[in-house]
């Protein structure tokens, strides 16, 4: 009976585990209300808004490029019917849900046993890939599944998910399936070109599918074969899309993980799915441009291709404003002229210069290629100096829209030289001021600072100096530090001083204002006083109960004033953090205001946000105009120390303490005292226990070794003197000894030999005949007797 008794530890986990199950019942329940009657309200507005074709039986595809058929039905521009796989058996759901809820844990002895467990899993799931990848319960265990396979399992599912891949990328949960298997597998594409990967060994009782032995390159090729009829459609269907835009970020070779990729790839909405420890099976290739083989690069000349004939010029403007339609066309057209822009140049220098056999070719031969950016904008630059052409009309139709001023700003970052000519000279410069005023247009007009020359850039400044005041009334913070760090880049200081002065008197002619507005340190204390006076009203009156109720509200969601505060804070911050990055009169600005800040002010930057932290620690980091200024800051600190070290933005700030030097290197360079370190330390030493209770304090005490503090005292002064500079750490004190005894050598006079000088005693015996020094001394003899 004991051996059948479940310990403590195993009752709070199935407790733990119950409860969870408990809660997904409910959230999958309101998750099904909430989509039937979104079902529903769509059913609803698409029977009012169905156009029937016509009689005649003339239809046109184009027109509705982005319509998104629901699930089930065919509508236009689709020419297949979704197909449906069946549903799991209820002990085929349960015994999934429990590997499910095994693999989220990755809680195996080992790393073998974890592998056993995922062979049995594939195993029972054999025949069964469609229905878990089409299950709203189960689609999750696929995804986890696809996390911790090896490249084997991988192409087996690729195997699986052959000829129903139009199917699946469509579906609402088996899309997001395909989108890990496609991120998860192209590593091992680049790992396959180099001839630096082996196929793991075939399991026992395991049969070798044709999947297996092709390469991980024809088995993509074969899935965008899949594909092939269907690219129109998948640019814009509200799932498809997002498989799309991955497949085409892996023929690029992009990096996969960076924030800029997830951001195209996934929507705000996307669950997060991930299992403990799967960060350490994650391949490098995932962080680092990837090589990719040729026929990649051809698959997206032909991707871009296709989708650019079966569309017009009308099409393309109405997919550049759908909201999903357009991230697809902005990796379209950054992938057309970051590949294929450069060759297209070459290709037109050649022609110039070709022989009188180039003049021979054929009409055919002659006739310009169609591309993505002739469509949007034809005939361009020329084009553009006239408002009524097609290009002209498509520019000013996109500035002013939220979503199509994106792939505004992609065609300003990476078209070529002669089209950024006619867009700046004829468009974006002559209203400069105006576009950089606006909400929504100011980012494509941000996009044109950056590509401008100085002289171009000094005339874009001279504009906008007399709308600052707008700028910093409407919280452009972002334009505004554009304009710095363009300026920066161009060498152009005298714009940097007038812009630096324009700014200052929007904010009272005080250098002081700078930091205090623009990371609205004001507002926030006037918050938090508010809060308390709150807080004492409802202790007082005993109302604990409904404080405890309204904290949880608040937290929920933020109100459209408090996300457009948090923006402003964001910017205000990064601007901060610009100017402190340019020598002169910027950096000595911002510097002199945080110098003149209350120390509650400093506190309250340093446990705020992630921004206004990171101004301090790069305050630290950067060369001081005033010896003080270092000191100030640390000083400002020091009665706030475990506030700081168990707060997440406040423990950045204090480990950055620790590695400045406690000596400058250099006149002004930054520095803190080793005096205000060992008072830091010795505070900390005292709150060690509650340090310990936390994982931020853990790290603070690692970072400042406070073990070796309280035991080896003598050792921590050393290993807290290494950051100082060699010429004021090694060897200080010998150094002065040595000065000493100069100084006293000097002051004694020629020959002197000291007060108990016996020259018997001496080792190198009586000075030789004729020497001075015995003329000396036998005077001196002579004189004694």
């Amino acid at each position: 009976m004991g051996k059948n008794r479940k310990s403590k530890r195993q009752l709070v986990r199935d407790e733990k585990r119950a409860k969870k199950r408990e809660r997904e019942i409910e959230h999958e329940e309101e998750r099904d209300q909430k989509k039937q009657r979104r079902d529903e309200e769509a059913q609803q507005q698409e029977a009012g808004d169905y156009v029937p074709p016509p009689l005649d039986g003339t239809y046109d595809e184009n027109a509705f490029p982005g319509g998104a058929p629901d699930e089930g039905r065919r509508g236009p521009n689709t020419n297949f019917e979704r197909e449906f796989f069946g549903m799991l058996a209820e002990e085929e759901q349960e015994y999934f849900r429990h590997a499910d809820e095994l693999l989220e844990l990755n809680d195996f002895p080992s790393s073998e046993e974890r592998d056993i467990f995922l062979q049995n899993v594939y195993k029972e799931m054999k025949g069964k890939e469609l229905k878990l990848a089409s299950s709203q319960s189960c689609s999750r265990l696929m995804e986890r599944l696809i996390l911790l396979s090896n490249t084997r399992q991988k192409k087996s599912l690729f195997d699986a998910f052959g000829g129903h891949f139009i199917s699946l990328v469509t579906h609402r949960f088996a899309s997001h399936c395909c989108e890990k298997l496609f991120l998860q597998s192209a590593p091992v594409v680049t790992q396959e070109l180099s001839g630096e990967y082996e196929m793991e060994p075939l399991p026992e009782g395991e049969e070798e599918i044709e999947a297996m032995k092709s390469s991980m390159e024809d088995l993509f090729l074969l899935t965008l074969d899949e594909l092939e009829e269907h690219i129109g459609f998948l640019l814009s269907d509200r799932f498809g899309s997002h498989a799309m835009r991955a497949l085409l970020v892996i023929l690029s070779g992009r990096p996969l993980d960076q924030a800029g990729t997830k951001s195209l790839l996934q929507s705000r909405k996307k669950e997060y799915i991930t299992v403990e420890g799967a960060a350490a099976n994650a391949s490098e290739l995932s962080s680092q441009v990837r090589a990719v083989p040729s026929s990649f690069t051809m698959a997206i000349k032909k991707i871009i291709d296709d989708s650019t004939a079966t569309m017009d010029a009308t099409a393309l403007r109405v997919l550049a404003k759908h909201p999903t339609g357009n991230p697809t066309l902005q990796l379209l057209l950054e992938l057309e002229l970051t590949l294929f822009g450069k060759n297209k140049e070459k290709k037109e220098k050649k022609q110039k210069k070709g022989d009188e056999e180039t003049e021979e070719k054929t009409e055919e031969e002659a006739q310009p290629e169609v591309t993505l950016l002739g469509m949007l904008v034809p005939d361009a630059p020329a084009a553009f100096a006239d408002n009524t052409t097609q290009a002209a009309e498509f520019v000013n139709s996109m500035i002013y829209d939220p979503i199509g001023s994106r792939l505004l700003e992609t065609l300003i970052t990476h078209c070529p030289g002669k089209v950024f000519k006619g867009l700046q000279q004829h468009i974006f410069g002559p209203r400069i001021q105006s576009l950089l005023r606006n909400d929504i247009a100011c980012y494509p007009a941000i996009r044109v600072l950056n590509r401008l020359s100085r002289e171009d850039l000094a005339d874009a400044v001279e504009k906008s100096l007399p709308e600052m005041a707008n700028f910093v009334d409407k919280g452009r913070f972002n334009v505004i530090k554009t304009l710095f760090e363009r300026c920066h880049v161009r060498n152009g200081t005298d714009e940097i001083n007038s812009l630096l002065k324009a700014l200052t008197s929007a904010y009272g002619n005080d250098w002081k204002n700078l930091v205090p507005k623009l990371c609205m340190l004001d507002e926030v204390v006037e918050e938090e006083e508010k809060a308390q006076d709150q807080d004492t009203e409802m202790a007082e009156g005993g109302e604990e109960e409904k404080k405890e109720e309204k904290k949880p509200e608040q937290r929920k969601f933020q109100t459209p004033e408090e996300k457009n505060k948090a923006q402003m804070l964001n910017h205000g911050s990064q601007l901060v953090a610009a100017l402190l990055a340019i020598p002169g009169q910027p950096s000595k600005a911002i510097q002199a205001s945080l110098a003149a800040l209350k120390p509650s002010q400093i506190v309250k930057m340093a446990t705020t946000s992630r921004n206004t932290s990171s101004i301090l620690v790069k305050a630290l980091q950067t060369t001081a105009t005033t010896p003080t200024f270092h000191k100030v800051l640390v000083s400002s600190l020091l009665p706030h120390v475990w506030e700081l070290a168990t707060s997440q933005h406040g423990s950045t700030v204090l480990n950055e303490v620790i590695a400045l030097p406690s000596k400058p290197a250099e006149p002004n360079a930054p520095a803190v005292p080793f005096h205000m370190k060992e008072n830091i330390i010795s505070q900390l030493a005292q709150y060690e226990r509650d340090l310990r209770e936390s994982w931020l304090g853990r790290n603070v005490w690692r970072t400042w070794k406070g073990d070796m503090w309280s035991h080896r005292r003598h050792d921590w002064v050393r290993w807290a003197k290494e950051t100082d500079p060699e010429t004021a750490r090694v060897a200080a004190v010998p150094k002065k000894r040595e000065e000493k005894e100069k100084e006293e050598a000097e002051k004694k006079p020629k020959g002197y030999l000291g007060k108990n000088f016996d020259p018997k005693k001496a080792k190198g015996g009586f000075p030789a005949a004729g020497n001075k020094d015995n003329k000396k001394f036998e005077k001196k003899k002579e004189v004694g007797a």
